[in-house]
């Protein structure tokens, strides 16, 4: 018999689903201005007005977990795997198209920028309209106006409208809102990392607290360093369906391995597109055993593999880290390096070995990408691995790299001139 008791379980999710209607050939209508302008843009172009085949597209399915007071449970997945749309569901912002959801405690939730707002209203309004939606009282609101606009830092702007807000802006006054909620149970999407440094420490450190104070954690992030740091256990989504639901190591394991040689957001050459492609990474230390944590100023043999069309001009190959919060820290360039690499058999080996890593501790995502000669045309970018960096202090608070300076001290005497004056050219 389980030792769970009822009131241990404060969020519980059975056979969860959301349906959407995606119209196909057609745009979606998102409000009714749009409809009555694709109306009457179809009537002056003499467009039959026949309905619009529409395709069901399931953003979850078959969702079902518990979660206990106190956990910090992280929601993990790839771009559209569902994680918003989970804590949408969870938040009472969506409603699912069949199961249910049930929580226990008062909950606060931190959601995609702007959710909860009205662009047209300052942000003493919006205090009062997201504070209504997320269940505190007017009166409420009231006694802690002044602590939420000093918690956000917006003072000079708390009778703005809000659209002319930064996304920095929104977040932090969204964030203020759900923590003076003193919510039981907090709902933080990646938004976090929308707001400056300063900002997700004080939002990591809100979190903390809760957790002290056994209060319930779920956490939407990109960032699996935070997720590593935050939580014990992991929901892993895999296209609307859960694939795993336990220990944290082993989720992410899963997760990295599902990003592993997949094309990066930001490259505009698809997968079925690419000129060339990479088959097989694997990282390794200087001597040459796999390895995925490396101390810091150790070395890293990085060997891939690419296959594609025979070509006639050299390729350039980039190996690109990048940092958890998407902080591009370093790359390493054959070209730059002296290596002209002949693709005309349409087919390579690749290693490269690091110079000792003096980055700090973190995560780290390798991207090897490919250009023609000169940085010119892209013709393959795509998701090699992923690794930390290990040391006792030097974390992000110290920046992206550390290196070894040369310093000098001596006695100051009266009357002696500074090291550097303003004339000194």
């Amino acid at each position: 018999m389980s030792s769970e008791t009822t009131e241990d379980v404060v969020i519980q999710a059975e056979g969860l689903g959301k349906r959407y209607r995606v119209a196909a050939g057609r745009r979606q209508h998102n409000t009714l201005r749009d409809l009555i302008a694709e109306k009457v843009s179809g009537i002056v172009q003499g467009r039959p007005q026949s309905r619009a085949r529409r395709e069901a597209f399931w953003a979850l399915h078959d969702v079902t977990f518990k979660i206990r007071r106190g956990e910090n449970v992280g929601i993990i997945g790839l771009n559209g795997a569902g994680k918003s749309t989970l804590l949408k569901i969870l938040s009472r912002i969506t409603e699912p198209t069949v199961g249910l959801a049930r929580i226990a405690g008062r909950v606060g939730a931190l959601l995609e920028v702007g959710t909860g707002f009205h662009g047209e209203l300052s942000g003493r309004e919006n205090i009062f309209l997201y504070g209504a939606i997320l269940g505190m009282s007017k009166a409420e609101i009231n006694r802690k106006f002044a602590a939420i606009v000093e918690f956000a830092g917006i003072a000079d702007f708390i009778d703005t409208p809000i659209k002319r807000y930064s996304s920095g802006m929104y977040v932090r006054l969204a964030f203020s809102v759900a923590a003076n909620l003193e919510p039981e149970i907090l709902l933080l999407d990646e938004v976090l990392s929308v707001g400056d440094l300063p900002f997700q420490r004080k939002c990591m450190e809100f979190a903390r607290k809760l957790g002290q104070r056994d209060g319930t954690i779920l956490f939407v992030s990109h960032n699996m360093f935070s997720i590593k740091n935050m939580c014990n256990r992991v929901i892993y989504l895999r296209r609307g369906r859960i694939q795993f639901d336990g220990p944290t190591d082993r989720g992410i394991k899963l997760y990295e391995e599902d990003c592993r040689l997949s094309t990066p957001s930001w490259a505009e050459v698809k997968s079925e597109a690419r000129v060339i492609a990479v088959t097989d990474v694997a990282l390794l230390d200087e001597s040459g055993r796999a390895k995925s944590v490396f101390d810091y100023a150790e070395r890293m043999r990085l060997r891939f593999t690419c296959e594609g069309r025979p070509l006639s001009e050299p390729v350039n190959f980039i190996v690109a880290f990048v940092r958890s919060d998407g902080v591009p820290c370093c790359c390493y360039s054959t070209e730059l390096d002296g290596l002209s690499v002949d693709f005309s058999s349409g087919m390579r080996i690749i290693e490269l070995l690091t110079p000792p890593l003096k980055l700090v501790s973190e995560m780290y995502t390798i991207e090897i990408i490919a250009r023609k000669e000169g940085f010119q045309e892209l013709l393959c970018a795509q998701v090699g691995a992923t690794f930390h960096v290990r040391h006792a202090f030097l974390d992000t608070h110290f920046g992206v790299f550390h290196e070894t300076a040369e310093w000098s001290c001596g006695e100051l005497t009266m009357g002696q001139p500074p090291l550097l004056s303003r004339n000194s050219q």
